[in-house]
């Protein structure tokens, strides 16, 4: 085991965990990964919480109970998923008062099925944060289209966002645009700007896969020189908008309201691609002031053989451009893969949602006592 982990932290990048269970409460692995692996905070979603509940039995008693009381399936999903996030919530509340409220945090996700509709995002994630009732919550809002003025909203309402499933520069910028909105709505009702929170899901390793994809189609050799590149150049650059928004006039008029900054987070950091080290978006994403929430097969590859030798994003943002230009050349859209992957990623979250309430419907109906 090397002190990996302990060189990431140490080199400004908070430590996520992605994923969640009650077996991971009860158990104390939690805990234990707070104490011993600079674990700083959780990131779930709907697949995770999928496979939480449709394995073992740590969900039992409760859902025995929801069955008693005949309550629908969504407010089963809501009651057992708020509950978790709670429980973590509470777990990693002395890392959120050690760090000023900046790590500590737990992120639920609105129901991906609102993730084209503004109105509905915005009372859902009113009542997530009601129903958690945890000032370490984070409240998970797709970047599409509608979600942006949605995150404008509950920003300025005072409700910490993990903004999500962000794929592309120009949309990553128009998430920032949105926080900033946000901070000042916030600002002109009176709020305090320094309790409200916010990380911007940047996706990696997905767009790897769906690039590489197409060189291979391509199959010439400048193509296969290029697969396993486009991932990081994406988000080396958008480490550099990140720079670039926050070090503007209009950030400085927030921040010298005491506002914080919206951290960029690596989500998607386990590597899809057996060629590739394990360790590659972890290791190539250094970078003070970010978050990488890991899986924990990575967290625990990390440990054991991550390769963190300071700052790995500082001066690469002209080999990062060249490169995606190069990818652009050969015929592969930019613009077609981040909007194919921000289609499929919304896909895939209300699929995981629908599988979540079927088992979670057999399960209350396997529970549900006899009648009489």
């Amino acid at each position: 085991m090397t002190d990996a982990l302990k060189r990431l932290s140490d080199e400004g990048v908070a430590i996520w965990l992605d994923d969640l269970s009650r077996t991971r409460i009860t158990s104390g692995n939690l805990a234990e990964l707070i104490d011993q692996s600079h674990v700083v905070g959780v990131t779930t979603n709907p697949s995770i919480f999928q496979k939480a509940i449709s394995q073992g039995h740590g969900y039992d008693q409760q859902l025995t109970d929801l069955a008693t009381r005949k309550v629908t399936v969504d407010e089963a999903i809501r009651m057992i998923t708020t509950a978790d996030v709670r429980d973590a919530a509470d777990i990693l509340r002395p890392v959120f008062d050690t760090t000023d409220g900046q790590d500590g945090r737990v992120s639920i996700e609105v129901d991906p099925r609102l993730a084209h509709h503004t109105a509905p995002t915005v009372a859902e994630a009113k009542q997530l944060a009601w129903l958690v009732d945890r000032p370490n919550t984070l409240i998970k809002i797709p970047a599409t289209k509608a979600g942006l003025p949605a995150i404008t909203e509950v920003i300025g309402k005072g409700i910490s966002v993990n903004v999500t499933l962000i794929f592309s520069l120009e949309r990553y910028r128009e998430v920032m645009d949105a926080y900033l909105a946000g901070l000042e709505k916030a600002k002109a009702a009176g709020l305090d700007l320094s309790k409200i929170h916010s990380v911007a899901s940047f996706f990696v390793s997905r767009v790897d896969t769906e690039i590489d994809k197409r060189l291979d189609a391509i199959g010439t050799d400048e193509a296969k020189a290029l697969k396993g590149k486009a991932a990081l150049a994406n988000a080396r650059l958008a480490y550099q908008a990140f720079e670039e928004v926050f070090s503007s006039d209009r950030w400085a008029a927030l921040d010298k309201a005491h506002a914080n900054k919206q951290r960029p987070l690596w989500a998607s950091t386990g590597v899809k691609d057996p060629a590739y080290k394990d360790t590659l978006y972890v290791d190539d994403l250094v970078a003070p002031g970010t978050v990488n929430t890991m899986p924990e097969a990575t967290l625990d590859a990390t440990a054991d053989h991550g390769q963190i030798t300071g700052n790995s994003i500082a001066g690469t943002y002209e080999q990062a451009r060249a490169e995606l230009d190069a990818v652009e050349k050969l015929g592969v859209s930019y613009d077609d893969v981040v909007q194919l992957l921000e289609d499929e990623g919304v896909e895939k979250f209300e699929a995981a949602w629908i599988d979540l309430l079927n088992s979670t419907e057999a399960e209350l109906k396997r529970l549900a006592p006899s009648e009489g």
